[in-house]
């Protein structure tokens, strides 16, 4: 039989090692999150870069289309 000082120590014990538990997740899931965040900022910036050429090249392109189309029109 279990006395209350056996039953405390045993509720306590397991809200000690659900802590830790917690603890230990949370920063493995923060160093997880900042992996991931690290690598797609990585693919991110060129990606960006290209669709902003991309984005000045079809503007001017529709520029002289426009102007184009002006001028015979």
């Amino acid at each position: 039989m279990l006395t209350d000082d056996d039953k405390k120590w045993i509720t306590d014990e397991i809200s000690r090692q659900i802590s830790g538990s917690e603890e230990r997740i949370g920063a493995r899931m923060e160093k997880i999150e900042t992996a991931l965040l690290t690598e797609f900022h990585k693919w991110a910036s060129p990606v960006i870069t290209r669709l902003r050429s991309h984005s000045y090249a079809l503007r001017t392109m529709d520029l002289e289309i426009r102007s184009s189309a002006g001028e015979s029109g």
